[in-house]
């Protein structure tokens, strides 16, 4: 045998492309909907395999790739990742090791002051400077500053440990790398679920296990995951709501409402679709992430929806933001604004701009009105109240999606106006049939969307109890339906941005 024919490109082998593909490219991060994404699970998955019994060399192993994997999203703004690491490490230590309230409370602030310093710079400096444009009529520079994927999530992950710490609720890794591990874990990395330190940081020291029951959930997960972001949400948004969206006043009033809760399909299909595939990458690995979504369009109440909506964000604003700033337990009224601020602040953590800020204060003002609504009133558990309610909850979050979606005040305006002043309900049958795949995709999703949680669970038992090679088959086939409907471009995950 000649060896010498044996030339990568005598095999058809582009070695330069092959190199390419593991060099930052903005517009082609590196997502888990890829096919170069797969591969590289695939080799990574067998390295780990390799490390299963050497813990330091896993922990190193999963967090060089980690921060590979944020490399491939945000090319040099990895070193923010590190920096932040290492300064978060070393705050948390300090504080824990001190022994004066004064000096801790130093530390703390200090640690608020660099997490939200960052954070504030890359997101909201041209914000603000248009803010302040916009009020003195003085002409302000604008500053040419990229976002980094994920800041705001892997931001108010540290600062909980950090604080956690200071609480004295957790105590402080003495190792770094323990710590790196934790911060740059790559599932949830760029786009959450945001992990609290105690729930994450016990499972660190043990041995990964991953019984079968675990195999059969994660892989449920990740093909529910792709299905969800690369055949509903990318197929819908490309094929009608990006066009909805794009000029409003080009569409009649019933093509733009069925934008608007094609949109609610998107949204909720792109970011659970994310979140599924990130835990049932975390399951394979042997971790646990906590669940961040639990069929929201379901509520009966917006006080619902937030529990079941990105429970990760809510949960953390709850208990960093809205229990600091008194909660409940200074009367009625101060609860009610504490809600309204806390939902303000959580608009403006989505993006710098002020329809994040009017979706926030929608949420907001809605979350108060609720709770006044069930004091005073004291509703009812029957069907029709839980009827009405669903349906006023699901319309009421349909409506907030119109400013988080259209970017300017001004679309957003447009999209309300057509829909009260040309509804043209006539035109019902012909939209629907011009754009019968969008709108099966529509029903299909809104269907799985209210499948009983029951189901599901027996779905998972069902599937754990499959083979390995059943269970790959199935994942294989949705792989395959990924890559006929996918689209030429890369769609990233919309919450890629925030």
């Amino acid at each position: 045998m000649d060896f010498r024919n044996l030339r990568p490109d005598n095999l058809g082998l582009d070695v330069n492309r092959l190199v390419d593909q593991f060099r930052y490219h903005p517009k082609s991060p590196l997502i888990f909907n890829t096919g170069f994404f797969l591969l590289l699970f695939l080799a990574f998955l067998g390295g780990y395999q390799l490390l299963r019994d050497r813990h330091r060399a896993r922990l190193l192993y999963v967090t060089a790739f980690s921060l590979f994997f944020y490399y491939k999203s945000s090319g040099i703004y990895f070193l923010l990742l590190v920096f932040s690491t290492i300064v978060e490490y070393n705050f948390a230590r300090w504080i824990a090791d001190s022994g004066s309230p004064g000096r801790r409370k130093l530390l703390l602030t200090l640690s608020l002051l660099v997490n939200l310093g960052m954070l504030f710079y890359f997101k909201y400096t041209n914000f603000f400077l248009s803010g302040y444009q916009a009020l003195t009529g003085q002409p302000v520079p604008v500053l040419h500053v990229l976002l980094p994927v994920g800041i705001s999530f892997y931001t108010f992950q540290t600062l909980s440990y950090t604080i956690d710490v200071y609480r004295g609720q957790i105590k402080a890794l003495r190792n770094i790398w323990d710590f790196a591990f934790f911060v740059t874990f790559f599932p949830q990395l760029v786009a959450g679920p945001i992990v609290r330190a105690s729930d994450f940081i016990p499972q660190i020291a043990k041995k990964p296990f991953i019984s079968r029951e675990d195999m059969g959930r994660a892989v449920l997960l990740i093909a529910a995951g792709l299905f969800k972001k690369a055949v509903i949400s990318d197929y819908i948004s490309l094929n009608y709501v990006e066009r909805i969206f794009g000029n409003p006043t080009l569409f009649s009033g019933i093509e733009n409402l069925l934008g608007v809760y094609g949109y609610a399909l998107q949204i909720y299909c792109d970011f659970s679709g994310y979140s599924d595939i990130a835990i049932g990458i975390a399951l394979l690995l042997g971790y646990r992430l906590p669940p961040n979504f639990l069929s929201p369009y379901q509520s009966t109440s917006i006080t619902e929806f937030w529990r079941r909506w990105h429970i990760s964000l809510s949960s953390w604003l709850r208990d960093y933001l809205y229990i600091p700033l008194g909660g409940n337990r200074k009367g009625m009224v101060r609860q009610y604004v504490n809600l309204f601020l806390t939902m303000l602040l959580g608009g403006l953590w989505h993006g710098a701009s002020l329809t994040f800020v009017a979706w926030g204060a929608l949420h907001g003002a809605a979350l108060a009105a609720d709770k006044l609504f069930q004091k005073v009133f004291r509703p009812g558990d029957n069907w029709l109240t839980k009827l009405l309610g669903w349906f006023i909850t699901f319309h009421f979050a349909c409506f907030c999606w119109i400013f988080f979606r259209a970017g300017s005040f001004e679309v957003a305006l447009q999209v309300i106006h057509q829909i009260t002043h040309s509804l043209r309900p006539d035109l019902l049958g012909q939209v629907l049939g011009a754009f019968r795949p969008v709108f099966a995709l529509v029903a299909l999703g809104y269907l799985l969307h209210f499948i009983p949680d029951g189901l599901t669970l027996r779905l998972e038992t069902a599937l754990a109890r499959r083979s390995v090679v059943e269970q790959a088959l199935l994942l294989t086939v949705v792989i395959w339906l990924v890559i006929q409907i996918k689209s030429a471009e890369i769609q990233p995950f919309i919450y890629f941005q925030f």
